[in-house]
């Protein structure tokens, strides 16, 4: 029980911070579009993450630092490129309607790949779930145990976030609310993806 809560304080703590993924899954749950789908794919990647760390895929790939140079202009790429559609919805009113709106619904695919790309090309979930989570795992006596308080935080935290937003959604039904969280989301975005360009 020690391990497993120690691994559920600890990613909790790791996720809860206001980042890329978490600012889409917030959007995705105001806007009442495939929340199911975003929990899941969040969920189940932080999993295969977290038990990659475990296993010790971690310390392989830290010896190939092409690798995660790869990921870390691909990762700020891709955010840099999102940051900048959010400002574009934030600075054109018209596209910013709430939830409830007649406005047309992304694809499953669209909001499945764009996820994955929030997800997987940010190198901070790998250094946070498969790097640490990881080390940490490997100085508890049962780390599969942590590996499962780790998957536990995840689960809660997606699900809790993306069907939680809902009850935002009041408050995001005018378009000044709606430039206020894609402003938010451009501003993050950005910021995370020049940080990637300057990380060494």
């Amino acid at each position: 029980m020690t391990s497993y809560l120690a691994g559920l304080g600890l990613m909790l703590s790791l996720i809860v911070a206001i980042g890329a993924q978490n600012l889409f899954v917030l959007r995705q749950g105001v806007r009442r579009e495939y929340v199911w789908l975003v929990v899941a794919i969040c969920a189940v990647s932080d999993a295969v993450l977290v038990c990659a760390g475990v296993a010790g895929v971690g310390a392989v790939v830290t010896s190939h630092p092409a690798v995660l140079t790869a990921v870390r202009w691909a990762g700020a790429t891709f955010l840099l490129v999102y940051g900048l559609l959010a400002a574009k919805r934030a600075w054109r009113p018209g596209v910013l309607e709430p939830s409830d709106a007649p406005v047309a619904a992304a694809s499953a695919a669209s909001v499945a790949a764009a996820c994955l790309a929030i997800t997987w090309l940010n190198p901070h979930v790998y250094l946070d779930t498969v790097f640490l989570v990881g080390t940490v795992a490997s100085t508890h006596a049962l780390p599969w145990v942590f590996a499962a308080g780790a998957i536990t935080a995840s689960i809660v935290w997606f699900t809790g976030l993306g069907f939680g937003a809902r009850a935002l959604a009041p408050v995001l039904a005018t378009q000044r609310a709606w430039r206020v969280l894609d402003a938010l989301i451009a501003v993050v975005m950005i910021a995370l993806a020049v940080g990637l360009i300057l990380s060494r």
